[in-house]
């Protein structure tokens, strides 16, 4: 037997013991409270809180918790897990639709959150505490799928804002994030939602129902289901007048792209000193750069401009992308959560969950671009110019061929599907026995992921030959031949298909232990055996690398990981005195290949008087690395538009000739180490007032050996330390940009949480309340390289991201009868962007960008018709304020950056909910 074979069956050897262990311990809890008199007093019903394995009476504890409730949600109109947590400040930087939007990016579809903006795979997203299969296709992030999360099922959010990793894990270093569903539904509720934009695109329909009978304590039985159906229209950048206002070809044309409709020709160095010998002209001017266009100046506007300082040059078109792509996607959702719960007895329950949920969205990108190749004698212009002689051909390929940068505009633009499935069933046992608490469970989750090239992509090779026979026209409308080729030609197919699993059992149990000099003593204990897998399957068509604009890597193949991993851990909660209580928490996680390390936690709070409480914590974590970390194939992509300074300095800064979106090559490393952390937190609670509450917490993290890869920005920027990471040609132009994952330094972040209630202060108006929810962050910064110096990426942009220095939530509450209303700002402080433009006459980076602090502000109002009926309806976005303007280059989308701001601008909703009790 092989020694993944044998280790395989010794961990099914101790999910079956572990199993059995917890059977026979929940047997013997039960025989003793059989034995056990039955208690006349009617106890205090305890709590789950997210953060302890110990139920207690006390809502606070040593960590800070953040709790968004239904109300609050509904209240803010939004219908996602992922438009939920942009409302949080302390999320940072998480995957968005908007973000997503682009044409052979890595994960699309992915929408993820990111506590702290340390990074998605280390925030840890459960669903009623308890973990979901990660997004599938494998990346350079690890984590949860929102789309996956039942949004209309929701109850409450509980968001951790305090390293875990003692409790849940090694993924938890940011915090965690427990999505908690309604847990004994009865009735009938119906749930319908519309809203529309402004200027039109992205309207959003959904509908829910949810249905449950059984009383769990006059039936002894639950059983309830939610359905939820959303549907989201596309926005087209057509659509927006704030992109025009961006100025963006103006601003940015370094960004833009030099493949055009009608195409740019690329000559030779001897090609262009041929013509410029024989008097060639365009435009009524002798040529000047490599790169010319038969058009100039028309260039076929709106999205083929013509701008000497783009890409294209003084003798050529540049493309602007930004006037031919979308910037938010059609998408289609589903999801159904349904819990079934038979009370065995006053104590104990036996409860199945079921989650199912399908996100289906379409990526719309700018058409296909393709490097075409034609005889000089094709075309009209040039056929009267011996390009074959001697003096011209010097440095051809094939003699007389001429390279074309062209735009398959007839083809479409790139259409992609990406469909993410999940389903995820839980069976377990909880309750008290003989003092005890536990609760025990078996988890199966599975996230499927296929990614689809729908249209705009075509066949390679009859493209290729097409162009080159004459059948497609590079500089104007194709015949019918052409057409007609061109739609024979596209793609239709599933490119990518990923599929992970995750089964799992765990449990915890917990007793008192005494009496100290506060209360009861507790202990818990708790352990978890999982399995992960995860399989990539491209197909046949994209391995076959003729998909033009989706192509297959170097050595690109189908992979099939798989991992096991076991925890255990234990807490104890000690009331030293009424006042002091400490939380006392340790886990041991081992990862097989990787292998393990201890994760002790320590949390104290202090409650000097009723009004007042002071907590703090203390910890050290580790998050392993991710199979995609480890053994994802290489992946061919490109930067975006970026000069390279080598061959800059030899064309005095012409950013026709070296300004490119050079090709990458991202490498996975399976001798990758795991992550270190340490982390600790100071904070209070006040409660000056009855009707006020006040609570701020200190908060700092460093993790050490981190994960990651250099920035392509970084690289260019710092040739000579990172040089060897650019592989050149012959001729010294850039080949590839190698992007290799390895442990690189550290990362330090820390900042302060404020949180301030003012609720229930009853007027002759009404009843007013206040909530306000804000992330100062103090410091944000990451060393590339052991002994490097740290480079803060706080109120900075640098590479793909930027930490805002203050983030926050504000809410205004009035209610009177059975009217409401609710007025709420999110808003994010200003920053320095990431400053890549720059001045073609002499390198020089061009001045300094600050990008403007983003403000949204949104109104509601409700009105509670009967018992049964209740009616909302609101505007989003009430000043219709659009993105700031940036000029970050990590993202396809420019102008503005899309993983924190909203290109939809004012849109209405309307709500109505009837349920019957």
């Amino acid at each position: 037997m092989g020694a993944a074979r044998k280790l395989q069956v010794s961990n099914m050897a101790l999910a079956v013991k572990l199993a059995l262990g917890v059977g026979a311990v929940v047997g013997l809890m039960q025989q003793v409270q059989a034995q056990e008199a039955a208690v006349s007093a009617v106890p205090v019903p305890k709590v789950e809180i997210t953060g302890s394995a110990i139920r207690r009476i006390e809502s606070e504890t040593a960590l800070p918790v953040q709790v968004i409730t239904r109300e609050e949600i509904d209240k803010a109109g939004v219908t996602t897990a992922s438009e939920l947590m942009a409302r949080v400040s302390a999320n940072v930087g998480g995957l968005t639709d908007g973000a997503s939007i682009n044409v052979g990016g890595d994960q699309r579809g992915f929408n993820s959150a990111n506590l702290r903006g340390i990074g998605t795979s280390s925030t840890l997203v459960l669903l009623n505490g308890r973990r979901m299969a990660n997004f599938a296709s494998p990346g350079d992030d690890t984590g949860v799928d929102l789309n996956n999360i039942p949004a209309a099922a929701i109850q409450r959010v509980e968001v951790l804002l305090d390293g875990a990793s003692a409790l849940y894990g090694t993924d938890a270093i940011g915090g965690v994030i427990n999505f908690i569903t309604r847990k004994d539904f009865q009735g009938l509720e119906l749930n319908a939602y519309g809203s529309k934009t402004q200027e039109g695109g992205a309207g959003k329909r959904t509908a829910s129902l949810s249905a449950g009978t059984g009383d769990l304590g006059r039936d002894g039985y639950n059983v309830f289901a939610v359905v939820d159906v959303q549907r989201t229209g596309a926005l087209n950048t057509s659509q927006r007048k704030f992109i025009d206002d961006l100025h963006i070809a103006e601003r940015l044309p370094h960004l833009l792209s030099g493949y055009t409709s009608p195409a740019n020709i690329r000559l030779t160095s001897a090609q262009r000193d041929y013509l410029q010998e024989q008097g060639f002209t365009i435009n009524g001017k002798p040529i000047t750069n490599r790169t010319i266009n038969l058009s100039l100046p028309n260039c076929a506007p709106p999205a083929n401009l013509y701008l000497p300082n783009g890409t294209g040059g003084v003798d050529a078109c540049t493309y602007n992308y930004m006037g031919d792509t979308e910037l938010y996607p059609k998408s289609d959702k589903v999801n159904l959560l349904s819990r079934g719960v038979l009370q065995l007895n006053p104590d104990n329950q036996l409860f199945a969950e079921v989650a199912l949920s399908r996100a289906k969205t379409n990526y719309v990108g700018s058409s296909a671009r393709v490097t075409g190749v034609v005889n000089y004698k094709r075309i009209p212009a040039l056929a009267k110019y011996d390009l074959a002689s001697e003096a011209a051909s010097a440095d051809d390929d094939v003699v007389g061929d001429v390279t074309l940068r062209m735009r398959l505009n007839e083809a479409g633009r790139r259409t992609s599907e990406l469909t993410s499935e999940s389903q995820r069933i839980v069976l377990g046992l909880t309750g008290s026995a003989g003092g005890w608490d536990y609760d025990v469970g078996l988890n199966h989750s599975v996230n499927t992921i296929k990614d689809k090239d729908t249209h705009g992509y075509v066949l390679y090779d009859k493209l290729m030959e097409g162009i080159y026979n004459g059948v497609i026209n590079p500089f104007g409308p194709s015949g019918a031949a052409g057409v007609a080729l061109l739609d024979s030609i596209q793609v239709n197919d599933d490119v990518r298909h990923a599929r992970g699993v995750m089964d799992s059992i765990d449990f915890k149990v917990s007793h008192t232990l005494g009496a100290l000099g506060g209360g009861d003593a507790a202990m818990a204990v708790g352990g978890e055996v999982r399995h992960e897998r995860t399989d990539f399957t491209p197909s046949a068509l994209l391995m076959s690398d003729n998909i033009n604009n989706d192509f297959a890597p170097e050595g690109g193949r189908p992979t099939s990981d798989k991992r096991s991993v076991q925890a255990i851990y234990g807490e104890l909660l000690l009331p030293f005195t009424k006042q002091l209580q400490a939380q006392v928490s340790a886990r041991y996680d081992h990862y097989q290949v990787v292998g393990g390390a201890a994760s002790p936690k320590v949390g104290l709070s202090y409650t000097p008087t009723k009004t007042m409480l002071f907590r703090a914590s203390a910890g050290r974590g580790f998050r392993a690395p991710s199979m995609s970390d480890l053994y994802r194939p290489t992946v061919y992509s490109s930067t975006a538009t970026l000069p390279d300074p080598v061959y800059c300095a030899t064309v005095d800064n012409n950013f026709a000739d070296c300004a490119d979106n050079w090709d990458t090559r991202r490498y996975s490393n399976d001798k990758l180490k795991p992550e270190r952390s340490r982390q600790y937190s100071l904070g209070m609670v006040l409660e000056p007032v009855k009707n006020a509450s006040l609570s701020l917490d200190y908060w700092n993290i460093k993790r050490t050996d981190l994960i990651s890869e250099l920035g392509d920005d970084v690289i260019l920027g710092n040739l000579a330390k990172y040089g060897d990471l650019v592989h050149r040609d012959e001729d010294g132009l850039i080949d590839y940009i190698e992007l290799r994952k390895e442990n690189r330094g550290a990362q330090i972040a820390s900042g302060l949480d404020l949180t301030i209630d003012y609720r229930g202060v009853q007027t002759a108006l009404g009843r007013f309340g206040g909530h306000l929810s804000g992330t100062y962050v103090l410091n944000s910064k990451i060393q590339n390289s052991v002994g490097d110096v740290y480079l803060s990426n706080l109120g900075r942009f640098v590479t793909d991201s930027v930490v805002q220095r203050w983030r926050h939530t504000i809410t205004l509450d009035w209610d009177k009868g059975p009217f409401s209303a609710s007025l709420s700002n999110t808003y994010s402080s200003g920053y320095e962007d990431q400053n890549t433009a720059i001045n073609i006459d002499d390198g020089s980076v061009v001045a300094k960008n600050r990008v403007k602090a983003y403000s949204l502000w949104d109104l509601s109002g409700a009105w509670q018709v009967n018992k049964a009926l209740k009616l909302r309806a609101g505007v989003q976005n009430l000043l219709d304020t659009a993105p700031p303007y940036s000029n970050q280059a990590f993202y396809f989308i420019s102008g503005y950056d899309p993983t924190y701001t909203d290109p939809r601008g004012r849109r209405i909703f309307a709500t109505a909910n009837y349920a019957f009790k």
